[in-house]
């Protein structure tokens, strides 16, 4: 895997394990009432997203069992349909 990529995997998986603990402890209805949690979370799923967009074919191919294209779809909801996220989703 190129250094490029190594480095793009490694800013995935930081966001990856800060969304979890972001929520930890909270109930769902936080992310109604509390805009920045809301905002901090949404931003950490849409940098798993953009660094999986970054990622080489290549890199792609070496780890074949990430969902690439979920990821990467995800980060385009929340980046171009901002107004409408589901937050149970989310």
């Amino acid at each position: 895997m190129s250094p490029d990529d190594r480095w793009r995997v490694r800013h995935r998986i930081e966001a990856a394990e800060q969304a979890p603990a972001f929520v930890a402890g909270r109930e769902r209805s936080a992310l109604d009432s509390d805009e920045m949690l809301r905002l901090a979370l949404t931003r950490a799923v849409e940098i798993v997203g953009e660094a999986a967009s970054q990622v080489s074919a290549e890199g792609r191919s070496e780890l074949a069992d990430v969902p690439w294209a979920q990821m990467v779809g995800m980060r385009n909801r929340l980046v171009h349909a901002y107004f409408d996220i589901n937050r149970d989703i989310l």
